[in-house]
């Protein structure tokens, strides 16, 4: 059983995908961070890791005409902080640069660990490797949902509309485990959310097909 929706929820994940690395530049002597915040075709459970709500994919081409024109890059979503970089419009000039590749999304900040005491902790903690995944904030336009009859269905994300947030983060266990249901609690239920709106939609509209079914028995019985 399918069923494709368009969605329109701010959701936050997060990727173990070890590729977040720390180097410099040696023709400008500039500190950077690279990694990928989101990758395709990656299939994860959403929700608690005993017992997930659905599993998500991310399709290859759904960033393709996204949004990408004012996102921050923080550490952990700390929001209540100043951003550590910030891409404008992805112009040449921003100290975040965001390109899509054969992986996902792919992000190059450009660190002040001189003037920036956050920033040189950051650049420090990925060079040693003790932290070493990412997470970003997004928004989705549409969306495939798979096997609805079954316990955990397939959720397939097809389009996204924005993305406001990357991030470095310290446990990147894309919202498997117990501390982040914790420590984002907010986008957790917002994920258990949008499953029982599918589900809630799915059951309307076979409520209206079934009451269409017996309007037609009725008027040929006429």
């Amino acid at each position: 059983m399918s069923s494709k929706w368009k969605a329109d929820e701010v959701a936050v994940r997060w990727f173990s995908i070890p590729d977040l690395r720390a180097a410099i530049v040696e023709e400008t002597q500039k500190n950077i961070i690279e990694g990928h915040p989101a990758v395709y075709d990656q299939k994860t459970a959403i929700g608690p890791s005993d017992d997930p709500w659905f599993f998500e994919i991310i399709e290859r081409g759904a960033f393709d005409g996204c949004d990408f024109d004012d996102v921050l890059f923080t550490v952990n979503h700390e929001h209540g902080r100043i951003p550590l970089a910030r891409s404008r419009r992805n112009n040449a000039n921003s100290t975040l640069q965001i390109n899509l590749d054969e992986k996902g999304v792919f992000i190059r900040a450009v660190l002040d660990v001189e003037r920036n005491t956050e920033a040189r902790s950051l650049y420090s903690a990925v060079e040693r490797g003790d932290m070493d995944g990412m997470s970003f904030t997004f928004r989705v336009s549409e969306e495939k949902w798979d096997d609805m009859d079954k316990p955990t269905p397939t959720r397939r994300i097809q389009k996204f509309a924005k993305v406001r947030e990357v991030c470095a983060a310290t446990y990147p266990a894309y919202l498997a485990t117990d501390i982040h249901a914790r420590c984002d609690q907010a986008a957790l239920e917002n994920a258990r959310q949008t499953l029982e709106n599918v589900r809630s939609a799915l059951e309307n509209e076979k409520n209206e097909l079934e009451a269409l079914r017996l309007r037609a028995q009725i008027l040929a019985k006429r």
